[in-house]
């Protein structure tokens, strides 16, 4: 069987950052932002809505605290008929993906619970380009994302061909493969942690890429001889992929794109 059509298993990443009071979470009177209720449901409700209507994902791993567990498991309940498992997260979100990986030999997607957006085409893509690279990560470019509000994204990964944002999509094809989950090892974004950047790519592969000496492409060449893996972006056309619900601005923007697209008159 060619692993194009091997079903694959859907990671979400669901849990706080430990020790962190999420502000939407607070003023939505929920414990956690992923029950942050946006067009009518919570986030991770149109996420793994998502998710059960695209195909080709044989099965669902949330990986969140368990004390939200029973919560969420009533709020899955009669959704779908993919399975749906709750893996207790890790303090790490490396080791969240990891715990909630083990046991799976077959492709893994892993996406978040705030990323409302998201959509069956973008999934589809990821999981196709799995069949030819070991790692891909969804990303969209600066103009695509801008399109979409001027202020969807402040910040850029810039490189020689232009600027680009993660969608928060990323496929990984195998076992083999999680040894480039050591990337998240410290959690949070890389121009918030440059330590935690060069740790996982280099420095000097860093001051190429901060020089914008090298394209996104040259930059998951380097990526992949540094790893011993098959780096890939896919490049979405759709700029909302980068729109996820962080803070009270992209709840704002992402809930205009979101009523939108299901119709929700509020």
């Amino acid at each position: 069987m060619s692993l194009k059509n091997v079903p694959a298993t859907v990671i979400v990443l669901a849990a706080q950052r430990p020790g962190v009071v999420n502000e939407l979470a607070r003023d939505s009177g929920v414990s956690h932002k992923c029950l942050v209720p946006i067009c009518g449901r919570p986030l991770i409700a149109h996420v793994i809505g998502t998710l059960v209507t695209t195909p080709g994902v044989g099965k669902i791993k949330v990986s969140v605290e368990p004390e939200i567990h029973l919560i969420l498991a009533k709020l899955f309940e009669g959704m779908t008929d993919v399975p749906i498992e709750l893996v207790p997260s890790r303090p790490g979100i490396a080791d969240s993906v990891l715990a909630a990986a083990e046991g799976e030999d077959d492709p893994v997607i892993i996406t978040t619970a705030d990323n409302v957006l998201l959509t069956p085409a973008a999934i589809a893509e990821v999981r196709t380009a799995l069949a030819e690279a070991d790692v891909v990560a969804g990303m969209t470019t600066q103009g695509a994302v801008q399109a979409v509000h001027p202020e969807a994204q402040r910040r850029f990964y810039m490189f020689r061909d232009g600027g680009y944002s993660n969608c928060n999509l990323y496929g990984v094809s195998g076992p083999h493969a999680f040894r480039a989950a050591e990337i998240f090892r410290e959690g949070g974004q890389f121009r918030k942690n440059p330590r935690r950047l060069v740790t996982a790519f280099g420095l000097f592969d860093i001051l190429l890429v901060l020089a914008r000496l090298v394209t996104l492409d040259g930059a998951m060449k380097r990526a992949s001889r540094r790893f011993g893996l098959r780096f890939r972006t896919v490049i979405f056309s759709d700029g909302a992929l980068a729109v996820d619900v962080d803070n009270a601005r992209t709840y704002g923007i992402a809930g205009t794109v979101l009523a939108k697209r299901i119709g929700w008159a509020g």
